[in-house]
């Protein structure tokens, strides 16, 4: 007896966010609404007393907002967003964290990631580091079927 034709069928795309990632996910989208919000209000209203500062909350922001997307959305191209965008994310943090602290005259305004984040439950140096980490640990790799 022939056996029934089958259609070749891809798995739909899966999203690599699952588990400890919804949680990451979530204080991504948190910090992008935060970080976008702070930045508009000081460019728009105080932005001559501080502008780099004010620059950076607003980098800050499109780093969030990227970082939101990349973690979300399926795909290498994505996944490789992602490393970059939170290994730049911890760059900054990092530097501007460290110059906050060093010399403060620097940063005459507060910053998103001023002080490593103190602002912001230093949520702005621990995300990185955990997303990393994450990324690193949730590589998965597609095999197909054997028919």
């Amino acid at each position: 007896m022939a056996e029934p034709a089958t259609s070749e069928t891809t798995p739909p795309a899966r999203t690599r966010v699952s588990g400890i990632g919804v949680v990451l996910v979530a204080i991504y989208a948190i910090l992008a609404l935060a970080a976008t919000g702070r930045s508009t209000v000081q460019i728009l209203r105080d932005f001559s007393e501080a502008p780099f500062a004010y620059s950076l909350s607003a980098l800050a922001a499109v780093v969030y907002i990227v970082a939101t997307l990349s973690l979300i959305v399926p795909g290498a191209v994505w996944k490789r967003i992602a490393w970059i965008t939170i290994s730049f994310e911890l760059l900054f943090v990092l530097v501007v964290g460290t110059l906050s602290v060093v010399d403060a005259e620097l940063f005459p305004r507060d910053t998103v990631w001023s002080y490593y984040g103190a602002g912001y439950l230093f949520f702005p140096v621990i995300t990185p580091v955990l997303g990393l980490i994450w990324l690193g640990r949730n590589h998965r790799v597609v095999i197909p079927r054997a028919r």
